[in-house]
């Protein structure tokens, strides 16, 4: 058996770590492996499960059998290592590729790594997952938000929530092109970053965009069609012949400023003409990003905008911890044998939102008994929400489930919109870890998605809660997507799912 091999072997396993293990001791029994004679081969394979297993990890997969998963607690601390991407490459068609990292990883670019308190984190992923079933509910009634409409002093197109978003990339405007940091949002259209002259913007990693220092810098004027397309909620063209946009969020932060156009650096290609916001007024903005990416489905988004060139689909992998690296590809391929399908769902009342159909969940093997109904409302894949709402019928079965099979462990309090939490500080003295049972989302179509393990739990609490009533509908967030592939095909209506991307 050739060395690559029986590493291959060994790590697709799906339930052991390989963190902590010492790599002299590692290639020794490698070598091993690469014997011809088959009982010295099998030897070296179980001195190699009992090193990167430990003691109380073994005991847990003994007990609960081969389906359970090995959970790894805690997060990189600020100064740990970043792990450059080592995932398979993504299924790009020759489109663009750029690195995708966590904001407050030791990855990202931007100064700042603390990580918000997980108590601030649920907070502000209840504002955001509540404004998009409020958006959900406004279209499916064919009217608007009339509440948060009357919130507003200006005329407003509004968007979702904007402190919750985690995730960043690094692009160039302009020419000569000035580095940007941007976050990404699949629930957002409006790209923006923040310009000269700004008084009130808030600091950022990079220079503020100069519109003065690029010969590509083109101003829209209030009579273009790219302004009247914002609609009369998202300008306010009365005092101004420039087109200025307008864009209030649901955490009460906004951006203002001149809709624009200028080239776009998006990793090896160069594109002429992005439109997007040039900020000069932004509250509420504080993370030392310098804009928003918006990767919505509506007409200003730059999946829309860049459709003539990439055609019509964008994938990314948010990687498994802030400490490593995902991507962002936009001309992804259609999917291929790697990848599970469920049809997309669109909405014309309100087109930013990528829907799917989930039907069921599985834990541990079993299907959970939740009435077809329940789901009905469907589900908006989104990567700025960070977990997943669920209809509470269909929460409440996942959470009996999930406590059945993690019965071995104590529970603990609940933290903000966590109820099924557990008590890990028994393992922490010996070393070990926690496992955890198996958690499958089926969408329609048969798509099965096996969640990774660092998608089920968020520290020690199962990383999924309720919405209001059943007719919500469901969100499925970011830590349930970490590792896949999401490839949103808008040409072919269809959401695919590529497992161990990154």
């Amino acid at each position: 058996m050739e060395f690559s091999c029986a590493l291959d072997l060994i790590t697709e396993s799906r339930y052991i770590s390989f963190e902590g293990c010492k790599p002299t001791t590692s290639q020794k029994l490698l070598h091993c492996l690469g014997t011809k004679d088959l009982s010295a081969m099998a030897v070296a394979m179980k001195l190699l499960f009992l090193l990167v297993c430990s003691y109380h990890s073994l005991l847990a997969h003994a007990r609960h059998g081969p389906n359970y998963r090995v959970l790894a607690t805690g997060s990189p601390s600020p100064d740990a290592a970043c792990t450059e991407l080592k995932a398979v490459l993504p299924s790009s068609g020759g489109g663009a590729v750029v690195p995708l990292h966590h904001r407050h990883g030791p990855c990202s670019p931007l100064p700042s790594k603390e990580m918000p308190s997980l108590d601030e984190m649920l907070r502000r992923d209840q504002l955001r997952a509540g404004y998009i079933q409020r958006m959900l509910s406004a279209g499916t009634n064919g009217t608007r938000d009339r509440a948060q409409q009357s919130e507003a002093t200006v005329p407003t197109s509004l968007g979702s929530s904007l402190d919750t978003l985690e995730y960043v990339i690094t692009v160039g405007i302009g020419s000569p092109a000035a580095t940007q940091t941007m976050l990404i949002d699949t629930g957002s259209d409006v790209s923006w970053v923040q310009c000269e002259p700004c008084p009130e913007c808030s600091s950022q990693v990079d220079a503020l965009f100069d519109p003065s220092s690029s010969s590509t810098y083109s101003p829209f004027t209030c009579d273009s069609a790219a302004c009247t397309q914002l609609g009369p909620e998202g300008n306010g063209c009365s005092s101004s012949q420039q087109c200025q946009y307008i864009v209030h969020y649901a955490d009460r932060s906004s951006t203002t400023g001149t809709y624009t156009s200028d080239t776009l650096t998006l990793g090896s290609y160069t594109i002429s003409s992005f439109q997007f916001g040039c900020s000069h007024a932004a509250s509420g903005h504080d993370d030392k990003t310098d804009g928003l990416m918006g990767l919505g489905g509506g007409p200003q988004s730059l999946v829309s905008q860049m459709a003539g060139t990439f055609g019509t689909a964008f994938s990314y992998c948010l990687p498994p911890t802030p400490a490593s690296t995902g991507f962002l590809t936009l001309g992804a391929s259609s999917g291929g044998a790697d990848f599970v399908t469920t049809p997309m769902i669109r909405n014309d009342q309100i087109p930013t939102y990528y829907q799917v159909a989930l039907e069921a969940i599985v834990v541990d093997g079993t299907q959970l008994d939740v009435p077809p109904s329940v789901f009905s409302g469907g589900s908006v894949m989104d990567s700025g929400t960070v977990i997943t709402w669920l209809p509470p019928t269909a929460y409440s079965a996942l959470s009996s489930a999930f406590r059945a099979g993690m019965a071995q462990y104590p529970p603990a309090q609940g933290r903000g919109a966590f109820d099924t939490c557990f008590d890990f500080s028994g393992l922490s003295g010996g070393g070990g870890v926690p496992s955890v049972p198996p958690v499958s989302l089926v969408f329609a179509g048969g798509a099965v998605v096996n969640l990774d393990v660092d998608g089920i739990m968020l520290g020690n609490c199962l990383a999924f809660t309720a919405t209001k009533d059943d007719n919500s509908g469901s969100i499925i967030g970011n830590v349930q997507q970490r590792t896949f592939e999401v490839l949103y095909d808008v040409g072919q209506s269809t959401v695919g799912f590529r497992a161990g991307a990154c």
